[in-house]
């Protein structure tokens, strides 16, 4: 049993020595993971990796209810979760008319390297495309969630979810076909 396992083991019992002892061997991953993630927003996203990791890691562990995690793959699966949520959140809350709504700053100069640079879909339409693919398919929907939102790579998303790797790319390439035919729908 690895120390992350051991911790988050002694954290769901409630041992807040615990919790503050997890911080320091899972920040790096999650770190890496919010980097990946914050990398692919479009430019005038204002959260920073570092706030999106603290923020994961309080609905992680720092609610009122003890979390049971079977293991590092499940809590990083957790974590890719978490993380989702909070971009979702943000972005329907920017979406809003009295926080701007549809508007946005851009500066003349950059005008032109922000709009080649600008993802051609939205988080709002992958996120219910991604819900709508759960209710159907929810291995693709959570290697979605691995690969899109936590940034792992194949054979890690695979070992997370417990799936040989020829069976995680065949479920990838199925998942990566769906979104898009429903996100090409609702555009």
């Amino acid at each position: 049993m690895s120390n992350v396992t051991r911790l988050l083991d002694a954290a769901a019992a409630g041992e807040p020595r615990a919790v503050a002892e997890l911080l320091p061997l899972v920040y790096d991953e999650l770190r890496k993971l919010a980097a990946v993630r914050m990398g692919a927003e479009a430019p005038d996203h204002t959260l920073q990796p570092t706030a999106l990791v603290h923020e994961a890691y309080l609905r992680l562990v720092g609610g009122g209810q003890p979390q049971d995690w079977n293991g590092r793959g499940h809590f990083f699966a957790a974590a890719a979760e978490a993380m989702r949520r909070i971009l979702v959140e943000r972005a329907r809350r920017k979406g809003r008319h009295r926080h701007g709504g549809g508007y946005r700053r851009v500066d003349l100069d950059d005008a032109l390297s922000v709009a080649a640079a600008e993802p051609s879909h939205d988080l709002l339409d992958l996120d219910e495309a991604l819900t709508r693919l759960e209710a159907t398919d929810r291995i693709a929907a959570s290697l979605v969630k691995l690969r899109y939102f936590a940034g792992l790579s194949m054979p890690e998303a695979a070992a997370i979810l417990d799936l040989p790797l020829r069976t995680a790319e065949r479920n990838w390439t199925y998942a990566r076909t769906w979104l898009h035919r429903e996100m090409s729908r609702s555009s």
